[in-house]
């Protein structure tokens, strides 16, 4: 349960919920049941689940940074960023906060700074109900992938 509280950043419930249903056959049988842990939590759960996500390279990042969200955002290239590069993405970072009410979520392995930029563009236009599904979607993705790492 130690292992698995930090795959669903700053939120624990999900592994708590998900333990349940051990034991799990395999790492997809895990997956599906924490995803579905989410995905049954109240509305307010999930929203707290998506704010306790830090912005990528943003101003707010360095506090917010756990070990996980720290190693994603190198792993994309965001702590090399130019002085440039970081003022566009804090200009998307504010402009996404503030129609949406949180943070823009996106599973960064296999990206780099352009490829974010490029759905964070992208995604700018959607509702916020179509964000809160494309978070939540997101933050699957993040966790399959923490849980992957964990388990190699």
């Amino acid at each position: 349960m130690a292992r698995l509280a930090a795959i669903y950043e700053h939120s624990p419930w999900v592994a708590e919920r998900s333990f349940e249903a051990r034991p799990f056959a395999s790492l997809e049988a895990l997956h599906a049941a924490m995803q579905g842990s989410m995905l049954a939590a109240t509305a307010d759960e999930q929203m707290a689940l998506i704010r306790a996500h830090p912005e990528l390279a943003g101003r707010l990042a360095a506090a917010q940074l756990t070990e996980h969200s720290r190693a994603e955002q190198a792993g994309s290239g965001l702590d090399r960023v130019s002085a440039e590069e970081r003022a566009r993405m804090q200009a998307l970072n504010d402009r996404y906060r503030e129609k949406f009410g949180f943070p823009f979520i996106v599973a960064v392995k296999g990206l780099g700074w352009s490829g974010i930029i490029e759905r964070m563009e992208a995604r700018l236009p959607n509702t916020r109900e179509a964000e809160v599904a494309t978070a939540l979607e997101q933050i699957g993705r993040i966790a399959r992938f923490r849980l992957e790492a964990l388990a190699s």
